[in-house]
């Protein structure tokens, strides 16, 4: 968690979020800090998931390898630009990590709106957590650059947030509920639409619902 913390604001970021943590204030966690002492104090804790990313408009979800809960797989080097993409439509986004350990269940990687792995000559040895942490920070790093055009978010915008839920709204009102195999490939594919996209999918949305 130290080394994480340290590679977090190396690259600029400054917020972290916990769930059902370890101990990630003790001496070896604030050894590996390093001057990142500030990021491990003020990390937000929770118990599960859903309190984790109730406020967030975006999650991606970290896996080492492909697996069944998601089609697509998007590489780290894909992901900066997929939230350009969405420039101005969006004003928080989450990474989620799993942990040391075993990495992510698939029931969190179900739930997330987008599934990132770093793309590695070898499957093994595998990345460690920390390491995982600064490769995804390094390849967003560039979206902390005040003014830079593209930057994703912003204060006012709330189109992705938006178009979730009346999303969800509308699959469940046709027939085809959260949980299904369905529902979860719809929200998968919308979760890539770029920021001209999406009032367009509003406006269609709307129009359905006024029907």
């Amino acid at each position: 968690m130290g080394a994480a913390a340290r590679a977090i604001k190396t690259m600029g970021f400054r917020h972290l979020r916990l769930i059902d943590p370890c101990n990630y204030l003790d001496d070896e966690a604030r050894m590996l800090a390093h001057g990142s002492h500030d990021i491990l104090e003020s990390a937000m804790r929770f118990d599960d998931f859903e309190g984790a990313v109730q406020d967030l408009d975006l999650v991606v979800c970290t896996t080492a390898k492909a697996r069944t809960a998601k089609h697509d797989y998007h590489s780290s080097r894909d992901i900066r630009e997929q939230l350009e993409n969405k420039r101005g439509q969006l004003q928080k986004v989450g990474i989620l990590f799993g942990t040391e350990e075993s990495g992510l269940p698939n029931a969190l990687i179900l739930q997330s709106d987008m599934a990132m792995s770093i793309p590695m000559t070898h499957s093994y040895p595998s990345l460690n957590l920390a390491q995982s942490v600064m490769v995804t920070a390094y390849e967003l790093s560039p979206l902390n650059q005040p003014g830079k055009p593209g930057t994703p978010l912003s204060k006012s915008g709330e189109g992705w947030g938006t178009l979730k839920k009346q999303t969800v709204q509308l699959l469940n009102e046709a027939g085809i509920p959260e949980g299904t195999p369905l529902f979860h490939r719809i929200m998968e594919r919308m979760a890539t639409l770029s920021a001209n996209d999406i009032p367009l999918f509003l406006s269609v949305i709307s129009r359905i619902q006024k029907k």
